[in-house]
């Protein structure tokens, strides 16, 4: 049987993005699956595209009232409440690594019999994942990065930061930007350089002709301390906190001798016991991208948890593309990546 999907509209500020696109709709549809879409007056896809796939359009925020049998899809995190969750998500959740949250997120589920089917497990018999925004945060991070770094140059804060229309216009702004620019081009590191979040990093890098240096396991398989990462002025780091990570840049940084001066931490999970930055400890923003460390010398970091809503829709076009064939199996959810991630939402479930 084809369970009732239910694409919900995202509540976060500047979250533009959507998981499944107008196209995954009718292919979704075709297939036998019921489709609902939440209008979205934010969503970088319009609403039109998506009624004209012959979808049921439902309001904004109507999710808690959908049959209780429909699959919930969404991106990013569900609105603060204390109401029990009752349907199946599938979204981010964030859940599963010691964050602050997610104990209140679990019990929700728990007190409504709901379920979470995190994004970021569902994974291969291989363990890989089999859709991920990495290159595109990837290419965003480091593109703040250069903003940041070119606010210290200009000896002003930078200021708030919003999506692009698309790529061409980033680069654009960003290459004119340097060129006004009267220092040289800083230097970059990327650590999880042959990740996709680190390959988006460096192509924006290269495509600014601004050296980058690229880091990978073999790198970091010492275990630290990585005195040549600060030699660079703007490190991105793209690898995802998880135990036995070394610590990249220690709070002892913050005192040294050194170039580094901006932090791009696109994977961003500073409540994590394993982050490898401890040198901050929330994430940052759109509004407010940037955080300052260190005055002397200065050290900012930027750690934006949603930064491929910066170019939202080839983000979007480009995640829904890699999901789509995985959603086409939810008729067989208690298999495959579907089952593998039950079992790791059923075991957090079970430590409460």
């Amino acid at each position: 049987m084809h369970p009732h999907l239910w694409i919900r509209a995202e509540t976060r500020n500047h979250e533009a993005r959507a998981g499944i696109t107008p196209d995954g709709v009718r292919r979704l549809m075709a297939a036998g699956f019921p489709v609902t879409v939440e209008a979205s007056p934010v969503r970088a896809i319009p609403d039109a595209d998506y009624a004209a796939t012959g979808a049921t359009m439902a309001a904004t925020g109507s999710w808690p009232d959908a049959p209780k049998g429909a699959i919930i899809c969404g991106l990013k995190e569900l609105p603060d409440s204390d109401a029990p969750l009752v349907h199946r998500h599938i979204t981010f959740g964030h859940a599963f690594k010691g964050q602050a949250d997610a104990p209140h997120l679990l019990r929700r589920f728990r007190d409504g019999g709901g379920a979470l089917y995190d994004l970021e497990y569902l994974v291969d018999e291989a363990g890989r994942r089999v859709a991920a925004f990495g290159y595109w945060a990837g290419f965003a991070g480091a593109a703040v990065g250069v903003m940041a770094w070119l606010a210290q140059q200009a000896g002003s804060p930078l200021g708030a930061v919003a999506p692009y229309r698309d790529k061409d216009t980033l680069m654009a702004e960003l290459g004119a930007r340097l060129s006004a620019c009267a220092a040289n081009p800083p230097s970059a590191i990327v650590i999880g350089a042959k990740g996709r979040v680190g390959q988006g990093a460096s192509d924006l890098f290269d495509a600014l002709g601004i050296s980058v240096t690229r880091w990978d396991m073999a790198e970091t398989a010492s275990g630290g301390p990585f005195p040549q990462l600060l030699t660079h002025e703007i490190f991105v780091n793209a690898v995802l906190a998880m135990p036995g990570i070394p610590v990249f840049v220690p709070k002892s940084a913050l005192a040294a001798e050194r170039a580094l001066s901006v932090i791009a931490d696109v994977s961003c999970d500073p409540s994590s016991p394993f982050n490898p930055i401890p040198v901050y400890e929330t994430a940052t923003s759109f509004a407010a991208p940037l955080l300052r460390v260190a005055d002397a010398p200065v050290l900012d970091v930027m750690a934006i948890d949603n930064l491929p809503s910066m170019l939202p829709r080839e983000s979007s076009e480009d995640f829904a593309a890699q999901l789509l064939p995985h959603l086409l199996t939810l008729d067989r959810i208690d298999s495959g990546i579907w089952a593998r991630a039950r079992a790791i939402f059923d075991t957090h479930l079970s430590r409460l």
